[in-house]
């Protein structure tokens, strides 16, 4: 039986490949998601052992405010801490020194120097050191001078001896002379791509510090390394509860892990992919081995007459599909690791001075790319497994297997399914699922496509007849439109592949859009200003507006009015929170259509602040209360609620905290304005006022200058990078949908061996006979992409409607996206059928004729 099995195999290599190459896909995007998550762990691991390698102990102050987001303000430490820390025994030598991030260098351009997402620090020139060394000019001397890493001063196209301006958390804009550069050990330019401005100590506490005689962290050499714990466990215990004493070691580990962390989406995204690849690939696999069996009628029943068990029957179904999977596992895998060692070296190219670790293949990759591969192709082969011992020995003596089954049992199975996913989708959505929501709504999708893909074979028959009259104009067409509905259980499956990523594509893009067109209502309706200045903030240090900037934009003789705000996270009554200030409260109320519910919100004083409704609700806040508000800098202090104003417009359901502008400044981690909004006077030129205000800002050059229209569009166009993840999504859908169709045509083709044969006998032609082949196909991919579209629309507009009230108020369909779709269908229709129409063309007409 296993010789019979492996030659049944063989003689089907070319068919049961086309199935394997769906596991193919979706295990090679489990292992590339794998290796390429590993990989660049290990290359950031390698990258801050060499950063903090040099490193006995460090000590910080713990930040007054960490609301998980982002990167916590550093705290001063006083050089009193840092004589303290000296006199404990075991410690060699403690220095002070500065090192924050938020000193950005303007290039030779004009503009900021960009970066691919490393940090950029300003720090004290302490002298070199085993880490860094200077390898041009010499070090500042000073506080006009500075010195930069040597991959900034390529990146920003100057020369040492060049004058340059920085821009800095705590100052306006100041002008420094380049004096050196320095790089780090093993002659790297820069370390993971971080840009890096030195400045003296005195100036670099001013301008990150906001003082001096103050430090962000205290490097401690130790006399004896092996008491390096010990001596950090001293400086702990000495200093208490208000610092952070860490040895390099843990340093290192610690900044990796916040790496890995981010490093999750990346890996989830891939993960996505491949679980739409194997969702795909069970109905592509299920409908291979359906056709094989069905084919094999006769040499089933043959083994069984000659003695071969139900068992048997069942394990030589099984082992094919084990052996399809593993081979199309080892593939994957294979595949996978090229993928994501060449992701990560790809990603760590963009990094100057970020050394890809060498490639490897971890475990967790091997055991699940194979565990995944060969349980879904077993999986998927189980029922056409089961049919198979069901094979009767008489069946040996008929032509062909009996007729069309009865679609009572899977309609029925269809609907329970279909209860189950509605019902788990509506406890999801209802939000009482609570923390498990979103495994809950996940669940319900999943079964929910299980059930329309059982539900489809009701509606192949008459919706792929009423698709198929599109091409019956000829006599090709009309048998292409019957072959097609022949089969509904076949077409039914075949059109599921293209069913799932269309309605996952399609439900993506009506919740994007539905997004967008919400928050663009939002701030249509709730801007009122005519001229919006703002920056892109890309660090944790937001752009900043100097204020005499706003003060000459406000004198201009075209603008009404001008307010600058600033924003920044807080803990309010220990809840974290976001909270704005503006500069002028009154002028703000106005512009940003602040309607007052209660108590007075055009005025604030310091120790004062004001709330939207619902905020103030769900605080259980009242007129007069007092909470305690813990911001960036300072110790916590209670303000007063002294008024309400409608947020019901507001996105997100709940309105903002505005702080008064003199708290704000004392406590939010940027002290100036980082946005800022105009409104004109009645007939003023905006394009004229824009541009005046442009050459205002020129030295201010993280900072724009948009109108209402080109802000609210610059702020939706982030929903479009979701649509460019949907649109590679359907790349990956339609790449195995096209698999699955081929796979079945050309099944197909084999099966109507001798049918065909005899078409072309009684004067079928060979360009018509892969016209109907080609309408086949075409019927097929259209009835799923429709299908698709159909169920995607649904589930994108349920998750609208129960989002409502997270403010995604508008219910927009992606029209647009949709007809692509459509059209995408049919193209992927044509493709699919090019091999198996051709195929079909080229059967030789005596042997087909004669074919059994």
């Amino acid at each position: 039986m296993l010789r019979a099995t492996l030659k049944s195999l063989l003689s089907r290599k070319l068919r049961l490949l086309l199935s394997g190459l769906a596991v193919v896909l979706a295990v090679m995007f489990v292992a590339g998601s794998f290796v390429l998550y590993d990989t660049l762990g290990r290359t950031f691991d390698s990258l801050f052992s060499q950063a903090y390698d040099f490193i006995d102990v460090e000590v910080t102050a713990k930040p007054v405010l960490d609301t998980g987001e982002g990167e916590p303000l550093p705290q001063n430490i006083e050089a009193g801490t840092v004589k303290r820390i000296e006199s404990i025994p075991g410690v060699r030598k403690a220095t002070g020194t500065v090192v924050v991030e938020g000193a950005r260098l303007i290039g030779a351009n004009g503009k900021v120097v960009p970066t691919t997402g490393a940090p950029r620090f300003g720090m004290s020139w302490d002298g070199q050191s085993q880490l860094f060394s200077l390898n041009q000019g010499h070090e500042p001397q000073s506080d006009d001078q500075i010195v930069v890493n040597a991959a900034l001063l390529k990146s920003a196209g100057v020369h040492v001896g060049d004058r340059v301006g920085v821009l800095t958390p705590l100052e306006p804009k100041q002008t420094f002379t380049i004096v050196g550069t320095f790089a780090y050990s093993g002659g790297r330019d820069s370390l993971g791509g971080a840009q890096v401005v030195a400045f003296t100590q005195p100036r670099a506490q001013r301008l990150m510090l906001g003082a001096t005689g103050v430090f962000s962290e205290v490097d401690v050499q130790v006399d004896n390394k092996a008491d390096l714990v010990k001596v950090r466990d001293a400086v702990r215990q000495n200093l208490g509860a208000r610092f952070e004493v860490e040895t390099g070691q843990d340093l290192a580990r610690k900044s990796s892990d916040r790496i890995r962390a981010s490093l999750d989406f990346v890996k989830y995204a891939l993960l996505g992919f491949a679980g739409v690849a194997l969702l795909v690939g069970i109905f592509l696999i299920l409908n291979t081995f359906s056709i094989i069996v069905a084919q094999r009628t006769r040499e089933l029943a043959l083994l069984r007459a000659i003695g071969a068990s139900r068992r048997q029957l069942v394990g030589s179904v099984l082992l094919e599909a084990f052996l399809v999977g593993l081979l199309a596992s080892t593939i994957g895998l294979g595949l996978g690791v090229l993928i994501g060692y060449g992701g990560a070296a790809a990603l760590a190219a963009q990094s100057a001075g970020l050394q890809v670790a060498s490639v490897a293949v971890p475990s967790s990759a091997v055991i699940v790319s194979y565990a995944v591969g060969i349980l879904v192709t077993v999986v998927a082969a189980l029922m056409p497994a089961a049919k198979a011992a069901r094979v009767a020995p008489v069946a040996a003596m008929r032509a062909a297997a009996g007729g069309e089954r009865s679609m009572v049992g899977i309609s029925i199975w269809g609907g329970l399914f279909l209860a189950i996913g509605g019902g788990l989708l509506a406890l999801g959505l209802s939000g009482r699922a609570h923390s498990n929501t979103l495994t809950v709504i996940i669940l319900g999708v999943l079964i929910s496509f299980i059930a329309v893909a059982l539900l489809t074979p009701l509606l192949s028959r008459p919706i792929v007849s009423v698709l198929g009259r599109l091409f019956s104009w000829s006599v090709p067409g009309k048998l292409g439109r019957r072959n097609s509905a022949r089969n509904p259980r076949r077409t039914a499956i075949t059109a599921a592949a293209m069913m799932i990523g269309v309605a996952l594509v399609t439900a993506i893009s009506t919740l994007s859009t539905s997004a967008s067109a919400s928050v663009a209502k939002v701030l249509g309706g709730q801007i009122q200003a005519d001229l919006v200045i703002a920056g892109q903030q890309d660090s944790p240090i937001p752009p900043q507006i100097e204020p005499s900037a706003l003060q000459r934009i406000g004198a201009l003789s075209g603008v009404d009015s001008v307010s600058g705000g600033s924003y920044d996270n807080a803990k309010v009554d220990g809840k974290a929170e976001f909270i704005f200030a503006y500069d002028d409260v009154a002028v703000a109320a106005k512009i940003l259509n602040y309607r007052t519910t209660a108590g007075i919100v055009g005025t604030l004083s310091g120790g004062q602040f004001i709330a939207g409704a619902t905020t103030a609700k769900n605080h259980h806040w009242s007129i007069g209360d007092s909470p305690a508000f813990q911001l960036s800098r300072g110790d916590a202090r209670q303000l007063q609620l002294v008024g309400t104003y409608d947020d019901s417009r507001a996105l997100g359901g709940s309105g903002a905290i505005v702080i008064s502008w003199p708290d704000a400044t004392a406590g939010f981690r940027a002290p100036t304005a980082i946005q800022a909004f105009a409104k004109l006077k009645p007939g003023a030129d905006a394009a004229a006022a824009k541009k005046q205000a442009e050459q205002i800002l020129a030295d201010s050059p993280e900072v724009t200058v948009q109108t209402r229209d080109e802000f609210v569009g610059q702020t939706t166009s982030l929903f479009d990078n979701v649509l460019v993840i949907v649109q590679v999504l359907l790349g990956v859908a339609m790449l195995i949908a096209v698999l699955g169709i081929v796979n079945t045509l050309v099944l197909s083709v084999l099966e109507r061996t001798r049918e065909l044969g005899m078409l072309r006998a009684i004067g079928l032609r060979r360009g018509q006979t892969m016209w109907m082949v080609t309408t086949e196909s075409v019927v097929i991919s259209l009835f799923g992409a429709l299908l698709g579209i159909g169920v995607g629309a649904g589930l994108g507009s349920a998750v609208v409607w129960a989002l409502k009230d997270k403010g995604i108020t508008e219910l927009v369909l992606p029209w647009s996206q949709m007809i692509s779709y459509v059209i995408a269908g049919a193209v992927v229709g044509v493709i699919a059928a090019v091999f198996p129409s051709i195929r079909a063309a080229r059967l030789n007409v005596l042997r087909a004729i004669a074919h059994e």
